[in-house]
Formats: structure tokens, sequence, C-alpha cells
């Protein structure tokens, strides 16, 4: 393929790759989305020097154009380290530190640091979708973002730029609970915001004693309080309502939390907040990766 031919302005392809799963998405010279591929290769399937190989799955798959990649792809364990860029991040900040790998074919996102002894948090691929969702006007470029997942990211974003940031091991904590704790008999439900959701984020919201909390779930089903289904909506309440209190901190004034990410847990965090007697937003992190990709490439020759 020519140099011509591999012009950003002729498409690409933005790629989200994580540690469990990646998501391929070639767009036209328009943004349009033209294809879109999802599978279970993850960085953690991939052994090292194998990197450019999977790269190249992608091309064949979905046409051989330059690519934009974020998310654990720019990790220690990924293709190559993408150093973060520091707070305040925006756009051109995201455009400067971006780590070319392929010149002019492929390059990484950077991630984002909040970098100081007291504060010390990291993010990769969630700054893709907050920088494109403030861009786009999926999101007010002034706003507090609620952006759940293993690690819900609580982000402060001020002129479209990331200033400030905490991440909740909330979504690790429940998976753990649920696969490798004495409370894993009992989770087998799915979660949904129902009435022992609610009850668990409202202790969570209101009470300081998680740990505590967390085995009295064992003894009320034990002890006939109540029903083993409820284990399930009432643990992730009870970690999300915490997760809640933490976050909220952040808040100014009564503004709406912009809550995104995936629609199962958005759903999620958006009744959680309502109990809060907050207003959430709930935005689609797949569009906003979408259009965070969108916006980097056009700054791109």
């Amino acid at each position: 393929m020519t140099r011509d031919a591999m012009r950003w302005t002729n498409g690409f392809i933005a790629v989200d790759w994580g540690t469990t799963n990646r998501r391929a998405y070639r767009l036209d010279g328009e943004g349009r989305l033209q294809d879109e591929m999802e599978d279970a290769c993850g960085i953690l399937a991939v052994r090292p020097g194998e990197f450019a190989a999977a790269v190249e799955q992608i091309r064949a798959r979905m046409r051989p154009l330059p690519l934009l990649l974020g998310g654990m792809i720019g990790s220690n364990r990924g293709w190559v380290e993408a150093p973060y860029a520091p707070c305040p991040a925006d756009l051109g900040s995201l455009v400067q530190r971006l780590q070319w790998v392929e010149p002019d074919r492929a390059a990484i996102v950077p991630g984002v640091a909040r970098d100081t002894a007291e504060a010390a948090d990291v993010m990769r691929g969630e700054e893709i979708q907050i920088v494109g969702a403030a861009a786009s006007g999926l999101m007010p470029a002034d706003a507090l973002v609620c952006h759940p997942g293993t690690h819900n990211k609580w982000v402060r974003v001020q002129a479209g730029a990331i200033t400030r940031f905490r991440t909740v091991m909330t979504g690790e904590l429940f998976n753990l609970l649920k696969g490798h704790s004495m409370l894993a008999d009992f989770m087998r439900e799915e979660v949904e915001p129902n009435a022992a959701f609610r009850r668990g984020v409202a202790q969570g919201l209101a009470h300081d004693d998680l740990t505590a909390e967390l085995f009295s779930i064992r003894a009320r089903v034990l002890l006939g309080h109540a029903p083993a289904a409820d284990a399930a909506p009432y643990a992730s309440g009870l970690l999300i309502g915490t997760d809640l209190r933490v976050g909220l901190r952040m808040a100014e004034g009564d503004e709406a939390i912009i809550v995104m990410g995936r629609p199962e847990l958005t759903t999620l965090y958006a009744a959680a907040l309502e109990c809060a007697g907050r207003t959430a937003r709930q935005v689609d992190g797949e569009r906003a990766f979408i259009a965070g990709a969108i916006t980097i490439a056009k700054e791109l020759p």
C-alpha cells in the first residue's frame, strides 16, 4: 500500500484494546462507521513479541488502514508502553504525546496520570471517551464524569480537559466477592436495580461499615432474614453506594453527573445516583470512544 493510501483522511481503524477484550471500528474519511469487530484477544491473550502480528490480524480483517489504539495496549504489558499525559490533559496534550509505533500507520493514545504522592492515579482508555464526548457535544465541556467498569473513574472535566480524577476498585471487588469469597454461593443472580440493590445503595451511602456489612449479607441469608437471591444485588448496591460517597465529594452544587460506559453498568450507577438524590445523564461509552478517536484523528496529517 502506498503512503498516500495510508493517510488518515482516507479512513482509519480505532481500537479499544483492553486487558481481556479488544474492539475495533473501521471509520471512513468522514468519520462514518463502516465495520466493527470484537473478540477476546485482550493484551493478556497476546504473548510478548506477538503484538505486531495481532495488529496485522485486525488489518487483515478490516482493511490495511492506519490504526489509532487506546487502552491497555499502551501499558507496560502491551505492544509499546505509552507514557501518561499529566493532568490537566486535553485533546492537544493527548495528540502531542501519541506513541507512534509505526510511523504514519499506528499510534497509541497515552492515557492520563494524576501524579502526586497524595493523589496518585492513572487511566488508560477512558480519556479517549471523555475528550471525545466533550468535543462532540455528548456531554458538557465542564462536568463531573462517573465512568463505571472494573475500576470506576470519577473525573472532573473543565473546558474539555481532564483536570483530576479518582479511581475506585468497585467492579473488581464485586467480581472477587462473586467468584472467590464466602459469599460466592449466594451471588449467582444477575444484578438489576431492584429493591435489594437500592437498599444496598442506601446502606453504602449512609454508613462507613462496608467490610462488616458484607459479612452480614451471608448472616442474613443463613438466619432467614433475607433470600439468597438478594445477595448479589444488595452487595452490588452496597459497593456502588460506597463508591458514590467517594465520587460525590468532587461534585459541585447540584450538577447532573455524566455516567459514561457500557449501558448495563451506567444503568446501575444512574439508579444509585437517583437514590442519592442526584440527576444522572447516561452516555454510551462505545459512542464516546468513536467520537474521541475521530477527534484525535482529525488532528493528524
